[in-house]
Order: C-alpha cells, then structure tokens, then sequence
C-alpha cells in the first residue's frame, strides 16, 4: 500500500493518519484468536495489573520468546502496514517493539496525554524519526477508551514530562497544567473510533491519550512502533529490557500481504 501525495500532506500537517477497515475481520478474527492465547503467559513481556488482569503484551512480533506469535510476526510484515511506515519514516525501519495494551471491559484504565518519544530519546533515540502503526481487534468508540490524537502536536517538538507511577506500565506522561495550556492553544482532539481492523499510524511525538473503558466489552489494541535503522538507539548503561526497546536492527522485509490468515 502507497500513501498519496494528499496523505503525505496530511501526515506531516496532522501527525497521523487514520485507514478505515484496513484489516478483514477474517484476519482480525485470528489476531483476536492470538491475543487469547497470550493472555495466559506468565513471562516479563506479560505485563499485568495489580489485581491480575493483562495491561499488556510484548514482543508478539518476533519468532522466538514466550510471547512469540506468528499471526502478529506476520501482521508486522504486510505491505498495508509496513510500506505507510517506510514511507513517512523516509527509508529501512524495523520494529520498536510491539504491545498489544489491553482495557478490560468496565475496569480499562486511562493511560494520560504523553509523547512516544519522551520515552524512546530516553532510551537513546537520536531522533524523532520515529511512527506507531496501530490495528484495532475490536470495534472501539469513545465509550471504549478509544485513542485520542491532538492534531498537529507533533510540531511542538519534545514536551517536559514526568513519570506517572499510577499503572503498572510506568509511562512518562505531560504535566497537568502544561497540557491543559497545550490543549486551551489547540485544535480540539480527534477521537480515533472505528470497527476492528482499522489502522492508525502516528508521530512520535503527536499527543495522544485513551480513556476509561465503560463499555461491557473487552477493548484490545496492537501498536506496532517503528524506528529508522539509521536512528538506531545508542544504548546507555542499564538500558531497557529488549521486549522494549528492540536489538534487532535489521530492516524490516515486507512480506505477504495474506500471511495473517496463513498462519492462524
């Protein structure tokens, strides 16, 4: 899949880009098959709540490790997903990392407004030529925690952030009173919906944020986050473990556009 000259546009003045009905639901249907089977893996890429329950699943796209999944190896790896990537990242990319973050029916958490970035220049990042493509494998609303994206945000460059402690995935969030200032000078947020299998692929450094799920049904997400090979992490002491921060450097080959379906 090639973006157009107008999405090109629109990507750099927005920061993101949203693709209706991307993946079939046949295909969904097997991704959502996967995320099942993952959930009831005990392993440090399991990420789970206090009381339990999954917050998020890691590393879903590689072919070894606990969390391994051939399915998302190959959702990875389709034309639809991984040629808008190359294209806004201007070359060769390969997986950040992958997280499939989940919202449990009623008791789906918020995660605050925050950059992607913020955490990857912490890692070692030397640039924010950087981009998440993310598949909804559920119809999602705003009633579901669905995304929100801040228009044009990612033009505001790399925000100060603090490190909110409240979930069990530690996240470097915008301070209260710089965002509410952020969002009194914006456009108003976009509310990402739209039926499992649509795609969305972001700066980042855009703002996004996702509320509370109050809805009676499950809400799951998989962000596939990219890098520029040549933007590569220069790791420092301690670096983060490598279902979070990627060591596998290789550009990312494009493959089968019907793999997903193949594999289940």
């Amino acid at each position: 899949m090639e973006l157009t000259a107008a999405q090109r546009a629109q990507y750099e003045r927005d920061g993101f880009l949203i693709f209706p009905n991307l993946f079939s639901q046949a295909e969904v249907a097997v991704l959502r098959q996967e995320v099942a089977r993952l959930t009831d893996i005990r392993a440090d890429e399991v990420v789970r709540e206090h009381t339990g329950g999954v917050k998020s699943l890691f590393r879903v796209h590689e072919g070894d490790g606990p969390t391994a999944s051939a399915p998302f190896r190959a959702l990875v790896r389709t034309p639809r997903l991984l040629r808008p990537v190359q294209q806004v990242l201007s070359g060769d990319a390969y997986v950040y990392h992958t997280k499939i973050n989940a919202k449990p029916a009623i008791e789906g958490t918020p995660w605050m407004w925050h950059q992607d970035y913020n955490s990857w220049s912490k890692d070692g990042c030397p640039t924010s030529n950087m981009a998440t493509f993310n598949v909804m494998l559920n119809d999602t609303s705003e009633f579901s925690g669905g995304l929100y994206i801040l228009p044009g945000s990612h033009k505001l460059g790399l925000l100060e952030s603090v490190q909110d402690t409240s979930t069990s995935y530690k996240l470097w969030s915008i301070p209260k009173q710089k965002m509410i200032e952020v969002l009194r000078a914006s456009p108003p947020p976009v509310p990402v919906v739209g039926r499992a299998g649509t795609g969305v692929l972001f700066h980042c450094n855009v703002l996004h944020a996702s509320g509370h799920n109050l809805s009676a049904e499950d809400r799951w997400h998989i962000y596939v986050s990219c890098n520029a090979v040549a933007n590569k992490p220069i790791l420092g002491e301690n670096p983060r473990p490598d279902w979070v921060v990627s060591r596998n450097w290789y550009p990312l080959p494009i493959e089968d556009d019907g793999a997903v379906t193949k594999a289940a």
